[in-house]
């Protein structure tokens, strides 16, 4: 197999993994970022102590589900990966089309 073939293979297989976890991750990485915030708000307002489930939520407990542990560290993962894999797409786009003549 061509070194060519291979990166194509390469970036296939970055984009196809991007795809499929992308979606997974949408919604702890958005639960994270609005209980954050929401709970910060309420938190300055003086009324912090009633909405304790809104920072159990962004901590990973819900309920009888208690993720609190891991929660942390599977959002970065995630982000990070995706963040990787993004930039490698993004990288790589970039490389191809610089390749390409342009047409005046």
């Amino acid at each position: 197999m061509t070194t060519s073939k291979k990166n194509s293979k390469y970036f296939q297989d970055i984009r196809r993994f991007h795809r499929i976890l992308a979606p997974i991750m949408l919604l702890p990485l958005l639960l994270t970022a609005i209980t954050g915030s929401v709970y910060q708000i309420v938190d300055l307002a003086g009324k912090g102590d009633a909405f304790d489930w809104l920072l159990n939520l962004h901590k990973g407990h819900f309920g009888a589900l208690n993720l609190e542990v891991i929660y942390p560290f599977l959002n970065a993962l995630g982000l990070l990966i995706l963040i990787f894999t993004g930039i490698s797409m993004w990288l790589h786009l970039r490389r191809t089309s610089k390749k390409q003549p342009t047409q005046a």
